[in-house]
Order: C-alpha cells, then structure tokens, then sequence
C-alpha cells in the first residue's frame, strides 16, 4: 500500500520547485507523495472518509458561536493540570542534560534529544485563530512563555493549523536565523516571512540530519491542511519520526486512523520506543473520523507502530469539539489498559511538565501483541 501512495522520489524531485533542503540526506521513495493535478495533497489509499453534509457543519459552528455556554469552552480544571511556572522552569533546568519531554499544551512539546532542543507544532497564544479575540481560545496553560523557552535548535511544524502554526509565537522566538526549521512542502513561506532563514520544506519519506547523531523522518499522516477558505490541502501534511542512538519517538500531528498504514510503517522502519499521540478534539465523529483519531484509535494507531511508551495530547488546552474536557484521558487509559500496556506506559502529563525519555527497551512491550500490517 505505501508504494501506492504517489510516485517515486526522483520523479518528485525533477517536478518540483527549488527548495532549500541543505538537510536531507535520504528519501524514502515508496512513502513520497506529490499534489494532484490541482495542486492539493492527498490522504494515503485507503484512508477513512465523513459522510458529513454542510448541516453537520453548520450545526457544530452554531454550537460554538451561539449555543455553547462560557463552561463548555472555558472549562474548568484541576489544580494540577497546569504546572505553575516556576516548577516547570524548575523541572524544565533538572533534565536538562538528559533526553526529556515537556508539554506545553495540546500539541506542542520541547523535546530534548541527542543534546538538541526541539520545539514541535508551538501553539503558545490565547486564540487559534488568524485574529486575537476571535476564534477558539486557550483555557489551560502554555507550560511556559515564550521568553521561558530554552535556546531552540529545532523548530518542527506538523500542519498549517493555527492549533498548530501559531505565528505570533513563532515570531517572537529569538535567533530565527539559528534554529533549523522542518515544515511539510507548501507551508515555508510562512516561516520565511516571519524572519526565518534555515527552512527545509519536506515530503513523506524525507530523512533530514539535524546533528548530533539525530535524524528526523517525514511519515504521513491522514488530516488536510487549510489556513483560509480556498487553500484546503494546498499544503501538505506530515508525521515525524525523531531517531537518536537511544530513542525512537513518534510524533502524530494531527492523524486519523488508517488500517494498514502505521502497521505498515512499523514493517518498514522498525517500532518506536515512545509515541505521541493525539486523543481530543473526535466529536462528533460524523465530521471528525476522518481527520482525528479517538482516544481508542490513538492507542491502536500507537500499538500498531510498535510503541513501549505512549503520551497523550492535542487535548485539555483548547476547545475544539464536543466531547467532554476531562473525557480524552479517560479513554486513553482504558484503552490503553485494554491492549495490554501498563499505567507507567500511559502518559498523562500536566501542562509544564517535564520526564526523562525511558531508555530503548527499558519499557515492557504490551502484552497484546501488534498485528502484522496487510
């Protein structure tokens, strides 16, 4: 199935416009993938699809500008969903010389790898949303501002969603014309504009060095891109796995489930030590089985690539759908529980917080075997 996706790396090569890719040292050609004819990306074969019609969009848009009370979109949390500042600044300087993961809302992470600082998907703002005070707003967290972020070597996109390419944050990180950018093709002239300069634009299947024996690879994805009313999928979407000498860890993006695909990405690259995987934003499932995972399918999608460790996101930051606030964890545990992984395999993490990444091999594997892809 992953040879069907689109067509080989050379022909991609010779059809596409000249990008600054100084990083890329390998291209799997069976994964790469290139835009219609119109110019629009497109899921993998065999991707699910909505049968949603325009009422079932209007009727969840109404919802969120007329029908929902200030509750259902500022909810309110346990104390300890958010760190306070200074204990993340505190956890954050304590693993500063080991690989670590820091959550620091819905999508975004610092992620400490092979002694580089990686910054994914960096949503830090109140609203996500082209203009502030309009659209969907944060009610938890960032884990840390802006100016309480380590030196950032990295900065790696997903998709061009304003949940996830938030560009008042970008542009407010310092030394742009030092942090290496990853974004999928179509989406680094939004980077570029913001002041940035090392912007490597990738397909599936690129493999890029960021140093310090650390590679990063383009993987799909099942969601679709749009910043406006015109562009949807004019840019695509992506993704990642980072690999070091002792971690594998997986970061979805935003994805929905695929039956063979990530099965099938295990086949191909090997199982992952630690997977991150979205678990909120799925209803109502008529319009979101097609671009979201459900906790459930979050724990399959992982479990399907080999995963010891799993941690739970996009979810607990910003309201953007129907389902209960406090109910993603819920079902990410239960579900998790189901296929065999332990509760220290489960990660929940407070907005803030900072772990150690476990060893390669120091986490059991669950004890339901991953089924071979198809």
């Amino acid at each position: 199935m992953l040879a069907c996706i689109a067509a080989a790396a050379t022909q991609l090569a010779c059809s596409a416009p000249a990008l600054s890719q100084p990083a890329v040292v390998a291209r799997e050609p069976s994964l790469t993938i290139q835009p219609d004819a119109d110019g629009r990306f497109h899921n993998p074969p065999g991707s699910p699809t909505t049968d949603k019609t325009w009422r079932d969009s209007a009727a969840l848009w109404w919802w969120f500008a007329f029908g929902a009370a200030k509750s259902d979109l500022q909810p309110a949390m346990a104390p300890d969903h958010a760190l306070p500042p200074q204990q993340a600044q505190a956890q954050l300087a304590a693993h500063r010389d080991e690989d670590s993961l820091t959550w620091l809302g819905h999508a975004a992470f610092l992620i400490r790898l092979a002694g580089r600082t990686i910054l994914v998907d960096p949503y830090l703002g109140d609203y996500a949303s082209p203009i502030d005070g309009i659209g969907p707003r944060r009610f938890a967290g960032p884990g840390l501002t802006v100016d309480q972020l380590p030196a950032i070597d990295t900065l790696v996109v997903s998709h061009n969603h304003y949940d996830h390419l938030d560009l008042r944050t970008i542009a407010r990180l310092p030394n742009k014309d030092r942090i290496k950018v990853v974004v999928p093709r179509g989406t680094g002239t939004l980077l570029r504009e913001s002041g940035y300069t090392d912007v490597t634009e990738v397909t599936w299947g690129d493999v890029l060095d960021l140093g310090g024996a650390l590679t990063l690879r383009s993987v799909p994805a099942v969601h679709f891109s749009a910043r406006g009313l015109f562009d949807r999928d004019e840019a695509l979407w992506s993704g990642y796995m980072f690999e070091s000498p002792r971690q594998r860890l997986y970061f979805a993006g935003d994805t929905a489930y695929h039956p063979t695909l990530f099965k099938q990405l295990r086949e191909a690259i090997g199982p992952v030590d630690i997977a991150l995987v979205p678990i909120g934003a799925y209803e109502p499932r008529k319009l979101m089985t097609g671009v979201h995972v459900d906790p459930d399918e979050a724990v399959q999608l992982a479990h399907d690539l080999g995963a010891r460790t799993l941690v739970g996101m996009h979810w607990g930051t910003i309201v953007l759908a129907r389902e209960p606030p406090l109910e993603p964890p819920r079902r990410f545990r239960a579900a998790g529980r189901a296929l065999g992984f332990a509760d220290p395999a489960l990660w929940v993490m407070a907005i803030g917080e900072t772990r150690a990444l476990p060893p390669a091999g120091s986490v059991p594997a669950p004890a339901v075997a991953a089924a071979p892809g198809s």
